[in-house]
């Protein structure tokens, strides 16, 4: 563990990469970042007060979470330790507490940066919370993760959790100004080509650093339009995770743009998380979800449309098949919505849990033997069929229940026919009941 605390050796600036060059020295100096870092931001508003607590840091990769944490502990005078929990253990973080504690008797303290922090399982995480609160530790923590479901309770309530954001194409210009500055050379490229480059680095500060690295390093005349910088330069992979945050929030922004009736962004959606690598099916499974609580009866096509293309799917295959994905998506965006009966259902759920020891009326029971006669199962019951109309307008509600209307369908597709049945229906059961 004797790495953790050595000073790093030294490297000429020549050979050290340019992210590693250009790494901020002070707070100013730092890209983006102005909803922790401005004026009146949290961080802004600790330093001024010298009150900095333990923060969790929460964001994408490359948006400067480490630099951050190094600069906080320059600027409150506590000694930086950083670790990653992929690499480090129970015996290495208890290593770590005692360094901490015997600086803190020296009177030094001790800014603790833990990068990955959620990768720290729940026993883990909870060996910080005495050292947190004894002031061993200050505790800075990185997460690429959603805090809520990745950190202890008892952690996030002893720190703050602040979000770091993606960085925009004009943090990342300025980046690029940065960099151009400190390798004393403009980047061989035309204004397409440079904007293609920004786009690239996806809001990643880091990507784009190693990006220009690349480009300064190559011995070419003239600059560069945007087909040559393609040719010579992959696009940087887009952040998803099939199993974290990203998944979840990308599927929400799907459902909702069907949901908002805009085929557009669906696609767009859609097309996303295929480019992350999302299965397909998982794809199809929540598209026909979709028609079943946004569409509803409002078209009961709908799911077939669906359930048809998930089917196609499984036919056809990659990338085929993915079409017909498509297709049914299309399909249920511009489709008439209602939630209608999906509320029926919930409220139908609420409503047998609050009722659910009443028996059913005796006269909708059947009664197969003489004793449930007795009982009076089955006596009164009118058979529909012999009713005016079809119709007997018969309670079948448990006896002592006031009726729920649960069921309240909307006026627009196939459901404006629902409600006038409803209506009539309701009509004639007033009738039958005076």
């Amino acid at each position: 563990m004797a790495d953790l605390f050595a000073s790093e050796p030294s490297i000429d600036a020549g050979h050290r990469p340019l992210a590693d060059r250009l790494r901020p020295k002070v707070l100013s100096e730092v890209i983006g970042q102005r909803q922790v870092l401005g004026p009146d931001a949290p961080l802004s508003v600790m330093l001024a007060a010298g009150a900095l607590g333990s923060l969790v840091f929460w964001g994408p990769p490359g948006v400067g979470k480490t630099t951050i944490a190094r600069l906080l502990a320059h600027e409150t005078d506590l000694h930086f330790v950083q670790i990653s929990a992929i690499f480090t253990g129970v015996p290495d973080l208890k290593k770590v507490f005692e360094a901490a504690r015997i600086r803190r008797q020296n009177g030094q303290g001790t800014l603790l940066f833990v990068d990955e922090i959620h990768r720290f399982n729940k026993a883990q995480q909870d060996g910080f919370l005495p050292h947190m609160e004894d002031g061993t530790i200050l505790l800075l923590g990185a997460t690429t993760e959603n805090p809520s479901f990745e950190l202890n309770a008892a952690v996030l309530s002893r720190a703050q959790v602040l979000v770091l954001e993606r960085l925009d194409l004009k943090d990342l210009e300025l980046m690029a100004q940065r960099a151009e500055q400190e390798l004393d050379k403009a980047l061989p490229l035309d204004e397409p080509a440079r904007e293609a480059l920004l786009e690239m680095a996806d809001g990643d500060g880091r990507a784009l650093l190693n990006l220009i690295e690349q480009v300064a390093a190559w011995r070419i005349e003239g600059k560069l339009d945007r087909d040559a910088l393609a040719t010579r330069l992959m696009r940087r992979a887009a952040q998803y995770d099939k199993s974290g945050d990203a998944h979840y929030n990308l599927i929400s922004a799907l459902h909702k743009s069907v949901r908002g009736s805009d085929p557009d962004a669906s696609l767009y959606w859609f097309a996303r998380m295929l480019e992350g690598g999302e299965d397909p099916r998982y794809l199809a499974r929540r598209i026909t979800r979709m028609a079943v609580e946004d569409i509803g009866l409002a078209d009961p096509q709908a799911q077939a449309v669906c359930l048809q293309s998930w089917e196609t799917y499984e036919r056809l295959g990659s990338p085929e098949g993915e079409l017909a994905l498509a297709q049914a998506l299309v399909y249920i965006a511009l489709a008439p919505k209602s939630n209608a009966a999906y509320n029926a259902y919930k409220g139908a759920r609420r409503a047998a849990k609050q009722t659910g020891s009443h028996p059913p009326p005796k006269h909708i029971l059947n009664a197969p033997t003489a004793l449930m006669k007795d009982q009076g199962y089955g006596a009164g019951y009118a058979y529909d069929h012999d009713a005016e109309d079809g119709f007997s307008g018969a309670n079948y509600f448990p006896d002592g229940m006031e009726r729920a209307d649960l069921y309240q369908p909307v006026e627009r597709g196939f459901e404006r026919d629902l409600k006038k049945r409803l209506e009539y229906f309701a009509r004639l059961r007033a009738k039958r009941n005076t």
